[in-house]
């Protein structure tokens, strides 16, 4: 994918949202309930949204392209049948294009058994994995990975035994990243690789429970947070309760990327906010690289707490210099070349009252190609900037991430090919610095044992590569889509 088609921001793409409810006591009402926990989620996927409603015999969904408030309207929630099982999920692709056919939750059966599943992450063994369900007699829906995990479930519940037991041995048969919501028969499932790359977590809510990537997720309906999905645990909710099985986990990696911008500044990661660790890592690289200047200003929104964090440290006044157009959405239409020089205008536009005749700090969160990051300080120096000083609240990005981001090849990330030095120069910053790997570590409050880092020191917790269109363009097993 182009990354200026979309989007003019240049950041990583982000991972998916998925949410689920168990609730008789809410039954009539919990397609709106996932639709708001969902829209709480939106910044975790634009691409598409789907919602899933089950009485635990029959279920009936929606999904389609665009963000939830495109895909759903009072009408169209109105239309899924009452259950008390709900499932949702917002997309980004990492693995199969944007397409409805890829659209969540997914839909996989076989004779009386028949599961719907939304997926956040990566398998690092979806072609062999496809090439195994195959031969088992299993036709596939799409060109996403989730489509695996729903059938390797499948397969097991036709042995035999519980749902709990038939997904732990499901997850011996996947390798990578995948936090999923999944609903099988009269129950809600939730269960987590056993690194635990991408979050997910439990709340309370009247008459049962709810399952969600964030816990802004759960704070949008009035869901009380329980805890989270254990890295390799899985979760059975159902009439008698939470049901827990667990799995071994040889190395816990929370990718520390849910820190640093993914994550929405009020979710919480073992009881503390996102944007706490933010807020830290902006005072420890004022520690680090202090500059001479006059005004600290934030790219919104994601480096909003780690500007604040800089400004407070390094006694440098702050305010909003930058002022972003939130109505422009991953979807907006590509500008034709004759205006391409409009670019990253159509998000950000500065204010000459702030910038003008001063020596700027700019924080940002992160540089990946480097391309959005010189457009934004050739825009400072055109509003009227002394200098530019350039500050990311994150080490450099040196490696490409298999597990649920879509993230440039190695040859197109800028730190993995340039020095410090190289890349302010071709960005056309007074002066750059990045936030030490330490720093960015000691922010989270978490081991560094305990999260992914590998895109930046290519410490990776497995091998394994995942290609977004890897699995298309080949021999295909289809069923028709639902």
């Amino acid at each position: 994918m182009n990354a200026d088609m979309h989007d003019t921001d240049g950041k990583p793409k982000e991972a998916c949202g998925v949410y689920g409810i168990y609730s008789r006591e809410l039954a009539g009402e919990l397609a709106q309930r996932t639709y708001f926990g969902l829209y709480a989620l939106q910044h975790r996927g634009q691409e598409s949204a789907g919602i899933a409603i089950s009485d635990g015999e029959r279920t009936t969904a929606m999904r389609d392209m665009g963000l939830v408030s495109q895909v759903f309207d009072g009408q169209r929630l109105a239309s899924l049948e009452s259950g008390h099982i709900a499932l949702g999920h917002v997309r980004y692709s990492t693995t199969g294009s944007a397409s409805w056919e890829n659209a969540q939750p997914e839909f996989q059966g076989r004779g009386d058994i028949n599961v719907a599943v939304a997926h956040n992450g990566n398998l690092v063994n979806a072609g062999r994995l496809r090439e195994e369900l195959a031969e088992e007699g299993f036709k596939f829906n799409s060109t996403s990975d989730t489509t695996f995990i729903a059938a390797a479930v499948v397969g097991e519940l036709e042995r035999g035994g519980s749902v709990g037991e038939a997904v732990r041995a499901a997850m011996r048969r996947l390798e990578g990243a995948y936090s999923v919501a999944m609903i099988c028969g009269d129950a809600l499932v939730a269960f987590r690789d056993p690194h635990g790359f991408r979050p997910l977590c439990i709340g309370e809510v009247e008459g049962g429970y709810v399952v969600s990537s964030e816990t802004c997720g759960l704070d949008i309906i009035g869901a009380r947070f329980v805890r989270v999905v254990k890295p390799g645990e899985v979760v059975v909710i159902d009439d008698d309760g939470i049901h827990c099985y667990e799995g071994e986990s040889p190395r816990r990696a929370l990718c520390v990327f849910e820190y640093v911008y993914f994550a929405r500044p009020d979710s919480r990661f073992d009881g503390k906010e996102v944007a706490g660790s933010r807020h830290r890592m902006g005072e420890l690289l004022a520690e680090e690289a202090p500059a001479e200047a006059d005004v600290v200003i934030p790219v919104p929104d994601s480096g909003i707490m780690a500007a604040v964090g800089y400004s407070e440290r390094s006694g440098i006044p702050y305010a909003e210099g930058l002022i972003k157009n939130r109505y422009v959405g991953r979807t907006f239409i590509e500008p034709a070349d004759g205006i391409r020089q409009l670019g990253i205008r159509l998000k950000l536009n500065p204010l000459p009252s702030v910038i003008e005749g001063r020596r700027v700090v700019v924080i940002d969160d992160s540089i990946v190609r480097g391309n959005t990051s010189r457009k934004l300080v050739q825009l400072l120096f055109e509003a009227g900037a002394k200098e530019v000083h350039f500050r990311v609240s994150s080490p450099p990005v040196t490696g490409p991430c298999y597990y649920g981001i879509d993230m440039d090849a190695p040859e197109q990330l800028v730190g993995a090919n340039h020095a410090v030095e190289e890349i302010r120069a071709q960005i056309g910053a007074t002066s750059l610095a990045y936030l030490s790997l330490e720093s960015m570590v000691a922010a989270t409050g978490q081991p560094k044992r305990n999260l992914c880092r590998a895109c930046f020191d290519g410490d990776y917790p497995i091998t394994g590569i995942a290609k977004k269109h890897a699995l298309e363009n080949r021999t295909h097993h289809y069923a028709t889509s639902p």
